[in-house]
């Protein structure tokens, strides 16, 4: 079964046929909201809207826990997380895509493990490449077929939010090597590793990040809505295509 972690640039998961909702308790909590079970395009799917109904959860609130053991506990072996980032390479703009290989981690005072103390001996797991690349190729071929251009890689910058960030912040970002910049990479990537879930992300860039492009003096948070919503129709035609080679 394919999971779908919902974000800012997909609220709703629109085309589940037989949907059902179903309420979950984890051994971590409440995730962010109810499960949608469903097929899409004849094949099973579990729909996780990451910041719950209405978007009321902020990205640092979220119990990221709680979503991923929630998924990986309705048996989703593969699960993708639609991400809204910020461009900060030139050639990522208001509108591009992202399948990201590699993540540099800023946050700070999230759960970020499942082997916390009274959980379990001490585990380190490997985290040298921390999206699944059986999903991340998937991924970019589900967007060729849905004729959409996603950039085959690049660098996710998890910021602890919810504030967006300074112009010298997203300086000091890309001279640490970062192209796109989020606020809910982190931890949700390292849990789904622990869990021994495939998990890869696809980004919609909605903004340029502080001080580049458009966004050299400001962000306009209402503009960031408005290209998340345009982008949501081809978001769904990449997942439509992805259930198709998912496998399961």
């Amino acid at each position: 079964m394919l999971g779908i972690i919902g974000g800012s640039g997909l609220g709703e998961l629109e085309g589940v046929e037989g949907a059902r909702r179903r309420a979950v308790r984890t051994p971590y909590g409440r995730p962010s909201g109810a499960l949608i079970l469903g097929t899409l395009r004849g094949r099973k799917v579990v729909f996780l809207q990451r910041h719950g109904p209405g978007h009321t959860i902020p990205p640092h609130e979220v119990n990221y826990r709680a979503n991923i053991w929630a998924l990986h506990a309705q048996k989703a072996k593969n699960v993708v997380a639609i991400a809204a980032v910020g461009g900060i390479r030139a050639d990522l703009g208001p509108g591009a895509f992202a399948v990201p290989d590699q993540i540099i981690d800023y946050t700070h005072g999230r759960i970020s493990t499942f082997y916390a103390r009274g959980r379990g001996p001490v585990t380190h797991i490997d985290f040298t490449r921390p999206y699944c690349e059986s999903m991340r190729q998937r991924l970019l071929r589900a967007a060729r077929a849905a004729g959409v251009t996603a950039a085959a890689e690049g660098t996710y910058a998890a910021t602890q939010g919810p504030r967006l960030e300074t112009a010298a912040e997203i300086g000091r970002l890309e001279r640490d090597g970062a192209h796109l910049v989020g606020m809910t990479g982190m931890p949700e990537a390292a849990l789904a590793r622990e869990l021994g879930l495939c998990y890869a992300a696809l980004a919609i860039v909605v903004n340029h990040a502080a001080g580049r492009g458009a966004a050299e003096r400001e962000i306009r948070p209402e503009e960031l809505r408005i290209v998340a919503e345009r982008a949501a129709g081809r978001v769904r035609a990449i997942l439509e295509q992805l259930v198709m080679l998912n496998g399961d």
